[in-house]
This record gives structure tokens, sequence and C-alpha cells, in this order.
């Protein structure tokens, strides 16, 4: 069976004499952007994502590069003996190669796919080209990498699932139970998730076995849900700690007396306030804060910000009162200024 020849560099963008560095740059730009998971247009992201797959796992590795380059320059050679899978312009032998391991790859995330991931993300077809399995993948085509599987059914573990969940910040102080209806594989399922207090924004929980359904009689992947914070009328979240702006009437913030803290637990906490308290003061109250994760016990902070109000009208009694204020301390400040 004749197999085309596919220009790798094209496929990634790349000149013939690009770095390793340059490669790997194109291959993660391209396998942001085609990702099946966030292209809008799946069907063709799909195609593309796996050529880019398939041209970075030859175009990445220096040994395959150098034989692939080789190939290039004698293809035209091949062809004319036949372009028969086995009958290599190499000494009569096909390119050897074994998939590149799950744990390789560059760091960033991006990485070459294994054979039975890309199966796994894109059914039982081999997602590699004949071209690929002819020269790299050991000399079988397609097809007969489908008749040497026999129809096999093999296990492969359930893909993990990853949703969003919106929470309030109440629901993040004590936790919550939420129903959630799921749709994966194509089979609709309601579950019930508990939420452990004190998650925090971007947070993941994961629960078990919800992911897509496994293969094969494999266990299924795992059910990811990250967690988005609503913002709170009263509330700024620091980490485990919470500030606040507490309310304090003039005269108290004067001559000391006491405050209303609102909390998260429902009940307000009183705020001893001493006397001449200025505005925008801070106090700290131990253990009001935001609970650990998997340690309830264990709260954070709460800082109370004073915020001093002032009267919006007064009464002839108290504008009385305030007018003695006014001859008092003015009457006190030229006394100070004279001495």
């Amino acid at each position: 069976m004749a197999v085309q020849f596919r220009d790798y560099y094209e496929v990634l963008g790349v000149a013939r004499g690009a770095s390793e560095d340059d490669i790997r740059k194109s291959f993660r730009k391209l396998a942001r952007q085609y990702h099946p998971d966030v292209a809008k247009d799946k069907k063709n992201a799909e195609e593309k994502f796996k050529e880019i797959n398939e041209a970075y796992e030859v175009l990445g590795d220096p040994e395959k590069r150098k034989k692939y380059d080789e190939l290039g320059a004698n293809w035209r050679m091949y062809e004319q003996a036949g372009a028969q899978p086995g009958a290599g312009p190499f000494g009569g032998q096909p390119f050897s190669g074994q998939w590149r391991s799950p744990s390789g790859g560059p760091q960033s995330g991006y990485r070459t796919m294994t054979q039975d991931e890309m199966e796994e993300m894109f059914g039982n077809a081999n997602p590699f080209s004949d071209f690929f399995s002819t020269f790299f993948g050991g000399g079988e085509p397609d097809e007969g990498a489908a008749r040497a599987r026999g129809g096999r059914k093999r296990q492969r573990q359930g893909r993990d699932v990853e949703h969003e969940l919106e929470l309030t910040l109440e629901d993040a102080y004590h936790g919550a139970t939420r129903r959630l209806a799921l749709k994966h594989d194509g089979h609709a399922r309601t579950v019930d998730v508990r939420i452990p207090a004190g998650v925090g924004d971007g947070s993941r929980v994961r629960v078990s076995g919800e992911g897509e359904h496994g293969a094969g009689g494999a266990a299924s992947g795992d059910l990811y849900l990250r967690v988005r914070l609503g913002t709170h009328p009263t509330f700024e979240r620091k980490g485990r700690d919470l500030y606040a702006k507490v309310p304090v009437p003039a005269a108290t913030a004067v001559l000391g007396g006491e405050a209303e803290v609102p909390t998260l637990e429902g009940k307000p906490a009183r705020l001893k306030v001493p006397p001449l308290t200025q505005n925008g003061q801070v106090f700290r109250l131990k253990g009001y804060g935001m609970p650990a994760v998997g340690k309830p016990a264990e709260k954070g902070d709460l800082y109370a910000k004073v915020d001093v109000q002032l009267p919006a009208s007064v009464s002839p009694e108290e504008r009385e009162h305030w007018d003695a204020l006014a001859k008092l301390t003015g009457a006190a400040a030229k006394s100070n200024s004279a001495a």
C-alpha cells in the first residue's frame, strides 16, 4: 500500500532549519490553539491536533528528525521503489520509534500524546497517519494496525472532566452540597457533591469516579469542580482572613464604647472601641475568618476597619450641644496657641 509523504515542517509552520526551541514553541502555540477542549470548530480542531501531535512526535525527537530529514531528501527514490511498507530507502528497514512516554515532553503541559492517549481522546481508530505508522511506528499502517488489533477491546480508564461551580462566600464558609446534572459519553445522571468548608476561588474539588466512563471494564475518570466565588457586599477575602468596614457613631469613636461587627457565622461579634478611635483604624478579631479546608476548627481572622459615621441631621437640642462643643474646642485651641 502506497503512503503519502507528510511535510511535518509545514504542519508546525517552521523552516527546515528551525532550532529545537523554535519547533517546541510552535508546537505549544498550535496545541493550545487547536486542542479540542478549547477550540470552537471541534471537528477541524481534532484533525489539526492529530497532525500537530504527529509532527512534533517526529521533529521534537532529534533522532527521529534526523531520519525524517534523510527520508525527505530521498523520497522520490523511495516512491520509485514502490513505496511499500518495509521497503524504506535505508537498508530496506523502516524507521523504528517508540511512543513518547506520557511523562515526557515540555514542562509547560503541552507535549506529544501516546497512541493510547490519542485513541482515548478520538476513538479506537489509529490517530496517526499511514506515513507515520510506516516509518515511525514499526511499519504498521492504519488498516494493518486495526487488523492487528483484531477488534480487541482495550481497557482504558475514563478521562477526567472539569466543570466550574459558582458559590457564595457563605457557602465557602459553611460548606455546601450541590446536586449536579452531568452528561458524559451520552449518559445523563445526577450526583450530589459535598463542597468542604474553606474552599477558595479557583480551588478544585475532586469527585472520584464521576468523570467519563472507562472502556473495557476500566475505571471511570474523576470529576473536578473549579470553584468560582461571587463578590460579597460586606466582606473581602484574602486567604483565610476577612476584611470588613464597621460603622461607628462619632460619639462612640470619641468617647469609646462598643460596636457590632458582622460575621459569616450569622451572629455579630462585639468590638470594644477605645476612646478617641480614629476613622480608618483597624481592629483584629481573632478566629472570625475562613476555616481551613479539612480543619474547620482552624480559622483565619476578621479585620474590622472603623468607618466613623457623622449624623445626617441634628435636632435643635443636639445642635446646642454641638455649638457648645465647638466653642469649647475653639477656646481650648486658642488657649493652647497662647501658651
